[in-house]
């Protein structure tokens, strides 16, 4: 009798029985649990939806945004010392959108959503060499990663500042190879603009680019598809320094700060003006309670979630 009940005890499908029955009861418990049912009650109105990629009219391709959806069991966990529901004490699952910027056809970028605290800096690069180093200074300082779209040419010529931007840990994309007007150009020669940069970047610097900037935002639509071809998206701006003017840095400073949005692309070049309005630009944004960051992190679907 005694060896019987050994073997019984022994027997893994009765562990697992055993298991199953004690996580049974756990959840269970959970459901009869006061607090668990008042989470569980209160959960749907701190729910955010998640919004879908879509194309503007204006905007052209908006990317799409997480929902939230409270996670109940960690939620309950976290308060469970506590014994009372504490909405400071809600986790939460990020839920993507059923349909995202990649299912989208070609379009142009000029934003990223316009719910996302956050905005990004282009910086276009085909000259400006001497103001780039404090400008990258400055970025560091703050902690901060922008997009560098670099010309193919000024990498040919200019490989170690090239692998310097790199190096710093900012995102590059391609701004052509001589930067000429595309919009004018034939779809052969587009594509020889951008192959070329391409090629040229990755030889340089290890990175495959996957965004491009049309020189001068001057595109039709054959240069956004070429660019998807190449597996590139088309990236614009909603906010412009204008600095190649040469204007003031506090001008600067003030027409990006009248301007700026959430999910805003700010454009910018290596000129003396941006190089000496940058501190002070990132300053004045953060405390607008932006984050800022490169196009990438603008563009992803990651919700900013803020207690």
């Amino acid at each position: 009798m005694l060896l019987f009940i050994f073997i019984i005890l022994q027997n893994p499908w009765i562990d697992q029985y055993v298991h199953h029955l004690r996580n049974a009861s756990v959840e269970t418990a959970k459901q009869k649990d006061k607090l668990y049912l008042e989470i569980e009650e209160k959960a749907k109105q701190y729910e955010i939806p998640a919004q879908d990629a879509k194309l503007d009219k204006v905007w052209k391709a908006i990317p799409g945004y997480n929902g939230l959806k409270v996670d109940i069991a960690v939620s309950y966990k976290n308060m469970k010392k506590l014994g009372t529901f504490n909405e400071q004490m809600l986790m939460y699952k990020q839920i993507p959108p059923k349909v995202h910027l990649s299912d989208l056809p070609p379009e142009a970028i000029y934003r990223g959503h316009p719910d996302k605290p956050m905005v990004a800096f282009l910086i276009n690069v085909a000259w400006g060499n001497e103001h780039i180093p404090k400008m990258l200074a400055t970025l560091k300082k703050h902690d901060i990663k922008a997009t560098f779209f670099l010309e193919g040419r000024w990498v040919k010529n200019n490989p170690d500042m090239a692998k310097m931007i790199v190096d710093a840990g900012h995102e590059v994309g391609n701004h052509s190879y001589s930067h000429p007007d595309l919009k004018t150009m034939s779809n052969k020669a587009i594509h020889e603009q951008l192959i070329k940069t391409n090629e040229v970047i990755e030889a340089t610097t290890g990175v495959k680019c996957k965004w491009f900037a049309p020189p001068s935002g001057s595109y039709r639509d054959d240069v956004v598809k070429i660019a998807h071809e190449l597996q590139m998206g088309t990236i614009m701006w909603s906010v412009d320094t204008i600095d190649w003017q040469k204007p003031s840095p506090s001008v600067i400073v003030e027409r990006v700060l009248s301007k700026i949005h959430p999910g805003a692309m700010v454009l910018m070049h290596p000129t003396a003006s941006t190089a000496q309005a940058l501190d002070s630009l990132i300053v004045l944004i953060k405390k607008k309670e932006y984050e800022i960051s490169n196009v990438s992190t603008l563009l992803d679907e990651e919700r900013i979630v803020r207690k």
